[in-house]
């Protein structure tokens, strides 16, 4: 499969996505969780409702920008699960922009892959919580275990690749102050937790059966920054 046929959205111009860059961001549809405060979820859960954008329209819209842009985003949804994500990487590197994921960090064999291959030049990672609210944050899809086993080899590969990385929790509404605490206690040393201010999804039911209706899909003609991908 290719990846560029789970491209859902763009946002051609954002100062907010990568600190310090003025950067591109792409929206790939899927994703193996089911966060309750997803703000991306029509793209994440159902992205056959949401048409696909071209690739060549796509690289060529990036072409034009190339001249004053310091990157690209890449984020979801989960890029990591999107089959051929590779090509989508390969392509990008033509343009010869760095190149940022956004990932919540359960694929890290993947993760790791990327950064041995040179495939990525920064990776955004989403630390939802404490350990044991990982069922409820995810819409129990990662337990306890399993968050803390990936994470705890994303941030193995932080030590080794310092520079490649920083660490993200939205501040959603069953968080307390505890658990930000916690939840900073887990990282590296030398590493700050970015904290990100909580917005309520936009839509109906969301459900992976129902109807969903929801902002934030960004087609080629919207030129917006967007920060919180929760």
């Amino acid at each position: 499969m290719n990846g560029w046929d789970l491209l859902r959205g763009i946002a051609p111009v954002s100062l907010c996505d990568w600190p310090g860059h003025v950067c591109s961001v792409l929206f790939f549809g899927g994703c193996n969780l089911r966060c309750p405060t997803c703000h991306n979820r029509t793209i994440a859960w159902n992205p056959q409702r949401v048409p696909r954008l071209s690739r060549e329209e796509t690289m060529n819209d990036l072409a034009k920008r190339r001249s004053w842009l310091d990157g690209v985003v890449v984020t979801g949804g989960e890029a990591c699960i999107v089959a051929g994500i590779e090509q989508v990487f390969a392509d990008l590197r033509t343009m010869g922009l760095p190149i940022k994921l956004d990932t919540n960090g359960m694929r890290p064999d993947l993760i790791h892959e990327f950064l041995e291959q040179d495939r990525v030049d920064c990776c955004a990672v989403d630390v939802k919580g404490p350990w044991d609210k990982y069922p409820q944050l995810t819409g129990d899809r990662v337990d306890p275990g399993l968050a803390r086993k990936h994470l705890e080899a994303i941030f193995a590969l932080a030590i080794r690749y310092p520079e490649r990385f920083y660490f993200r929790c939205t501040k959603v509404p069953c968080l307390t102050c505890e658990d930000i605490a916690t939840t900073r206690s887990y990282l590296p040393d030398g590493f700050e937790l970015i904290l990100q201010d909580f917005i309520e999804p936009s839509g109906n039911d969301c459900s992976d059966d129902g109807p969903c209706v929801e902002s934030g899909v960004f087609s080629q003609s919207t030129s917006l920054p967007l920060c919180d991908h929760a």
